[in-house]
């Protein structure tokens, strides 16, 4: 079961900490899995990743300062969509919860984090999915599969969208998450997929990795 508690919103923002997303295997129940593997927060002044069960680097001070601020009313991410991967998932806001970390997206869908840029704003964009649940694979399962040029596209609820194309994607120890790389400065936009990777740890009950994918807006 989910723990209510960390569903809650509301915390001051808490220096950056890691992203992924859980599973069961044997015994372990995916959704506690999920909570101690995909946890995503921001820093005051910067994003960041926060585990349940374990820790991540810091992002750099300014880390957010680097997006632009969304006019508002602006229109909301809705849906985000990988057609080399058959992803067409609804999209949602992800807030932070009493402890700074990312509210946990459910499995059939993917997360948006409402506390850094908006996709196609300039700045790092960060969409977290899980890549299991109790039942199978989940938003992000086939995400290792991409590759250099597939599209990512970010539809929004007054009919526009975003496009991106992959340009890299790399899996991280989580220990050695590489903070700068993915929420560092850019000079436009930027999209980072994040889901968890590796071998699953039945006694920590986590991914020991993080697989992120970088995504550019496509050339001329």
């Amino acid at each position: 079961m989910v723990d209510p508690a960390a569903l809650r919103t509301g915390a001051r923002p808490s220096p950056l900490k890691a992203v992924g997303a859980g599973t069961r295997q044997g015994g372990w129940d995916r959704t506690t899995a999920a909570l101690a593997c995909l946890a995503l927060a921001v820093g005051s002044a910067g994003a960041a990743v926060v585990a349940r069960r374990w820790s991540a680097p810091r992002p750099p001070l300014g880390a957010l300062a680097y997006g632009a601020a969304p006019a508002a009313p602006a229109a909301a991410p809705i849906a985000v969509r990988i057609p080399a991967i058959k992803v067409d998932a609804e999209l949602i806001g992800l807030g932070l919860d009493v402890d700074g970390a990312l509210e946990v997206p459910p499995y059939e869908k993917a997360g948006w984090f409402s506390g850094g840029p908006r996709p196609g704003e300039r700045g790092a964009a960060v969409i977290a999915a899980h890549v299991d649940s109790r039942t199978g694979p989940a938003v992000f399962f086939r995400l290792r599969q991409l590759k250099p040029g597939d599209q990512v596209s970010v539809a929004y609820d007054d009919g526009s969208s975003v496009s991106f194309e992959v340009t890299r994607a790399q899996s991280f120890p989580k220990a050695s998450f590489p903070t700068e790389r993915v929420y560092g400065r850019t000079s436009g936009p930027e999209l980072r997929l994040i889901t968890c990777d590796g071998a699953f740890d039945r006694r920590s009950g986590s991914y020991p990795d993080n697989l992120i994918v970088w995504a550019s807006p496509p050339g001329p």
